[in-house]
């Protein structure tokens, strides 16, 4: 599962539930979907080695296998959805970078909305996907590309597992945005100066376990950790007071609809 902030699961959890709120009795009969509750286990921001609980909601769902609101991939609307693929236009958020423990002294990153195009392609036990998205909102600029491949398994009626790796890459605009230390944050923090030139890619990967007690409620446990590179595993940020090993876990329950 990737690294959410808490402002996404604010975006996504509102719009899911205006879009809810709209629709008529009749069609919601047309909604399926997963609502859950947890907490996950995750670095306090991007490249931190401290880490913290949180709680977190969970939420997936679809209309007619075409709209879709999900914690995960955004709202989007599948506009191809025939032969295994799918393309989709979507709206979703990325994280900025908060000013706390280590950083503290540094500005504060706004997060922001993001708009982009996902092409997905699911084969068997296997789902693969390629996106790309902007922030329109927020401090965060640039564009970022991510590459994921999932695959479903299957024990018995009651228990699946997941599994897959995923890569990412962030321009030159959002890696600075994030890992850079201007000289004036440098005076009163104490943390060398930093000034990206280029992106950097995140590699990872993610797994989960999940058992249905009944048909409609399930528990998942999940497991997951990306590697930075590039000029953000050389910020100071990083490199001198955090980690370029992001890890995370996390557990949730979940009903199915």
């Amino acid at each position: 599962m990737t690294h959410v902030h808490p402002g996404r699961w604010r975006l996504m959890l509102a719009l899911a539930i205006a879009s809810f709120t709209t629709g008529s009795t009749a069609l919601a009969a047309q909604w399926e979907g997963t609502i859950g509750a947890g907490a996950i286990y995750t670095p306090d921001y991007l490249g931190s080695d401290d880490y913290e609980w949180n709680a977190f909601p969970g939420f997936e769902a679809t209309y007619d296998n075409t709209f879709f609101v999900s914690m995960r991939n955004g709202i989007g609307w599948n506009i191809v959805n025939q032969n295994g693929w799918q393309v989709a236009p979507f709206l979703g958020y990325t994280f900025g970078r908060d000013d706390t423990g280590d950083i503290a002294d540094l500005d504060k990153v706004d997060g922001g909305a993001t708009a982009g195009l996902r092409i997905s392609y699911q084969g068997n036990d296997w789902r693969y996907s390629a996106s790309a998205e902007t922030p329109f909102t927020g401090d965060v600029d640039g564009y970022r590309f991510a590459l994921k491949a999932n695959q479903v398994t299957r024990f018995g009626e009651r228990t699946v597992v997941t599994f897959g790796p995923s890569v990412a890459y962030t321009s030159a605009d959002w890696t600075d945005d994030l890992f850079s230390v201007s000289p004036s944050e440098s005076a009163r923090s104490g943390i060398n100066a930093y000034d990206p030139d280029d992106g950097f890619f995140a590699i990872g990967a993610d797994a989960s376990l999940s058992y249905y007690l009944t048909s409609q409620w399930s528990v998942t446990g999940i497991v997951g950790a990306s590697m930075l590179t590039g000029d953000a595993s050389d910020s100071p940020i990083v490199n001198d007071h955090g980690s370029d090993m992001q890890w995370r876990t996390g557990a949730f329950i979940n009903y199915h609809f």
